[in-house]
C-alpha cells in the first residue's frame, strides 16, 4: 500500500511546489514557428510606457461569422501579450447590437464616429444569410479614445486571406494606437501653398487624420519674392513638407528654398501632375477635351534626385470605374463604367509603407522614370502589366468606355507611379548659379528622404453637400481605396523615429479548414468523432463484462 501512494504524494507536491513558484516567476513561451504571439520590440517599449489604464473596449462579440470568431480570437491573445507587458492595459469584447431595439440608433451612433460596418455573407448547411458587424476597437486613455480598425479588406481576398490579412497588421493597428494616445511630442507638418496646390477642403480628411499624430501648418512660398530667408527660417521648423498637386510653375527662388529645406534635413512628399487633365474637364456636349503636359518647372529639380516625371498617361486594364448617367429628366440612370485613365494600382513590394496595402486610386497619372545615379530608389507602387503609356497632347474622349481595348496593346506595363528616394541629399543647385542668396546655405547634406507620387489626386478627398467625405472612398461607386493608408504609411514612415511601421512588416500565417471539405465530409467526422467513442466505450464494456465473467463466473 505505501509503494502505491507514494508517487502520488510526489507528483502532488511537485504540482504544489510548481505552483507556488509560478506565483513568484512569470513566463510565456511562443512555440509557433513565426513568433505569432510574440511582440516586437517596438510595441514591447510603447506598452511600457504607460503609467496609468489603458481601457480597450473591442466591438466583436456575439454570435460572430466564422472569419470574425477567429478575428476576436486572434485579437483577445494579442492583448493579452500587451497585458502581460503592461499590467495597465485592460481589455473588454462588447457587442454594440446586443439590444435589438437599439440597433438603428447605435448603428447610427457607431458610423457617426466613423466606425464602417462590416456586411458579411455567410453560408452554412447551403443557406445564405447576411450579418453586420463592427470590426473596430476603441483604446481609452486619459481622457482621450482612439479608433483601431481591425479588418483589413483587400479586393478579391477570400474569407481567409482577408483574416490572414487582418491578423497580419493587428499588432501593428494597436501598437499605431497606443503610440498615439501616449504621444507626448508632436512633430510638425507643412502644407505648402503659393503655386495652385489643392484647396484645404480636398485636403481636410487626411490632415483631420494626421493632426492626431503631428502639428500642421501652412507656408506659402508667395513671400520668399519679398522675403526668402524668414521663408526658409520658418520651414526649417518643419519636419516634413507636402507639395499637393501644384498647378503654377515654381519659380528659381522658390525651388532653392525648397532645396535648401531639403538639404537641411527636411522631408518632402511630392504628388505631382505633369499633364493637365481632370475628369470634369470631359462633362460637356463634345464628351472630350485635350490632355496638355503641364509645366512647372521642376525637371531638373527631381533629375538631381534621379526621377523624371513624364508628360504622358497610363492607360491601365486594371481600372477603377466611373460613373456616367443615361437618359434625361427622372429618366436619368447611373452607370459604373470601366475608365483605363484611372488605374487601380496594387503593391507589389514588401516595403512596410505598402505591404498588405489595399488597392491604390490613381487618377490620369504619369509614368516617373528612375536614373542612376547615387541616391537608393524604391518603386513603391507601379502600374500593372497590362498597362501601357500615352503621350501629350493627346485628346480624350469618353467614347473609348464603348471601345474594347485590344489586349495586345496593352505591353508597356509596371511603370513606376510613386518612387522613394533615400540618401545624402546634396543640393539640385550645386555648382549652379544661385538664384538668391541665404544665410547658412548649404551644397551637401545628411541623410534624408523624399516620395514622388505621379498623381496629385490621390491625396484628394470627394465633397459631399459642401463636406469632405473619407479619402479613398468613392461616393459614385461606393468604393473604398487604399489612398488614406498608403499616405499614412508613407508620413509614418519618413517620420518614424523608433521604426514602428517596420511592424507591418511582420509575417503571420493562420492555418484554416477546407470548408469544401467540411461540407463534402461533414457526416464522416461526425461518426469519427462522435460515434467512434460511443462505440469503443461499448466494446471496452461488452470485454470487460466477459472477462469477469469468466474470472469469477466460476
Amino acid at each position: 500500500m505505501k509503494k502505491f501512494f507514494a508517487p502520488i504524494v510526489i507528483a502532488l507536491a511537485a504540482l504544489l511546489a510548481i505552483n507556488i513558484l509560478a506565483n513568484f516567476v512569470y513566463a510565456r513561451f511562443d512555440l509557433t514557428e513565426n513568433g505569432r504571439f510574440t511582440l516586437s520590440s517596438q510595441a514591447k517599449t510603447i506598452a511600457a510606457e504607460f503609467e496609468k489604464p489603458v481601457i480597450i473596449d473591442v466591438l466583436l462579440d456575439g454570435n460572430l461569422p466564422p472569419e470574425f470568431a477567429k478575428l476576436k480570437k486572434e485579437t483577445d491573445q494579442l492583448l493579452e501579450e500587451f497585458a502581460s507587458e503592461n499590467n495597465n492595459f485592460k481589455f473588454n469584447f462588447v457587442n454594440p447590437l446586443e439590444d435589438a431595439s437599439q440597433t438603428e440608433s447605435v448603428m447610427a451612433e457607431l458610423q457617426g464616429l466613423g466606425l464602417r460596418t462590416a456586411q458579411i455573407t455567410v453560408e452554412e448547411n447551403g443557406k445564405m444569410s447576411q450579418e453586420i458587424v463592427f470590426p473596430w476597437a476603441l483604446v481609452n486613455y486619459d481622457n482621450k479614445t482612439v479608433k483601431v480598425p481591425l479588418l483589413k479588406n483587400k479586393l478579391g481576398a477570400t474569407s481567409e486571406e482577408r483574416v490572414n490579412n487582418s491578423v497580419q497588421q493587428l499588432e501593428y493597428a494597436f501598437t499605431d494606437a497606443f503610440a498615439k494616445i501616449n504621444i507626448k511630442e508632436k512633430k510638425q507638418i507643412a502644407v505648402i501653398k503659393g503655386n495652385g496646390e489643392l484647396d484645404d477642403i480636398y485636403l481636410a480628411d487626411f490632415l483631420t487624420s494626421i493632426r492626431e499624430y503631428y502639428n500642421i501648418g501652412a507656408i506659402t512660398l508667395d513671400s520668399v519674392v519679398t522675403n526668402p530667408q524668414k521663408t526658409l527660417d520658418q520651414l526649417k521648423g518643419y519636419d516634413l513638407a507636402i507639395i499637393a498637386k501644384p498647378t503654377e510653375a515654381f519659380t528659381d527662388e522658390e525651388k532653392y528654398v525648397m532645396d535648401q529645406y531639403i538639404v537641411n534635413g527636411g522631408k518632402s512628399v511630392w504628388l505631382i501632375d505633369q499633364v493637365n487633365m481632370e475628369l470634369d474637364s470631359l462633362l460637356n456636349e463634345q464628351g472630350n477635351a485635350v490632355a496638355l503636359p503641364s509645366n512647372l518647372n521642376l525637371t531638373d529639380f527631381f533629375f538631381r534626385y534621379g526621377v523624371r516625371l513624364n508628360a504622358d498617361l497610363v492607360n491601365d486594364m486594371y481600372f477603377t470605374q466611373i460613373v456616367l448617367a443615361s437618359g434625361e429628366g427622372n429618366d436619368s440612370q447611373y452607370n459604373p463604367v470601366p475608365w483605363y485613365y484611372h488605374p487601380m494600382v496594387f503593391s507589389k513590394s514588401d516595403h512596410p509603407i505598402v505591404n498588405n496595402l489595399e488597392a491604390v486610386r490613381f487618377q490620369f497619372a504619369n509614368s516617373i522614370d528612375t536614373l542612376a545615379n547615387s541616391y537608393k530608389k524604391e518603386i513603391l507602387l507601379s502600374s500593372s502589366p497590362l498597362s501601357r503609356l500615352e503621350g501629350t497632347p493627346k485628346q480624350i474622349d469618353l467614347g473609348i468606355i464603348n471601345t474594347p481595348p485590344v489586349k495586345e496593346e496593352y505591353n508597356n506595363g509596371n511603370k513606376p507611379l510613386a518612387v522613394l528616394i533615400s540618401g545624402k541629399f546634396g543640393s539640385a543647385f550645386k555648382n549652379r548659379i544661385k538664384p538668391l542668396k541665404l544665410q547658412g546655405a548649404k551644397e551637401d547634406g545628411e541623410e534624408n528622404q523624399m516620395l514622388v507620387i505621379s498623381d496629385g489626386d490621390l491625396i484628394k478627398n470627394q465633397i459631399k453637400n459642401g463636406r469632405p467625405l473619407e479619402l479613398g472612398y468613392d461616393k459614385w461607386t461606393n468604393n473604398y481605396y487604399g489612398n488614406k493608408e498608403f499616405l499614412l504609411n508613407s508620413i509614418n514612415y519618413l517620420l518614424d523615429d523608433n521604426g514602428l511601421i517596420n511592424i507591418r512588416n511582420k509575417k503571420v500565417a493562420i492555418p484554416f479548414l477546407d470548408s469544401k471539405k467540411i461540407t463534402e465530409q461533414k457526416t464522416k467526422w461526425q461518426l469519427l468523432n462522435i460515434g467512434l467513442p460511443v462505440a469503443l466505450t461499448l466494446l471496452f464494456g461488452l470485454v470487460f463484462n466477459y472477462y469477469r465473467k469468466r474470472k469469477y463466473g466460476q
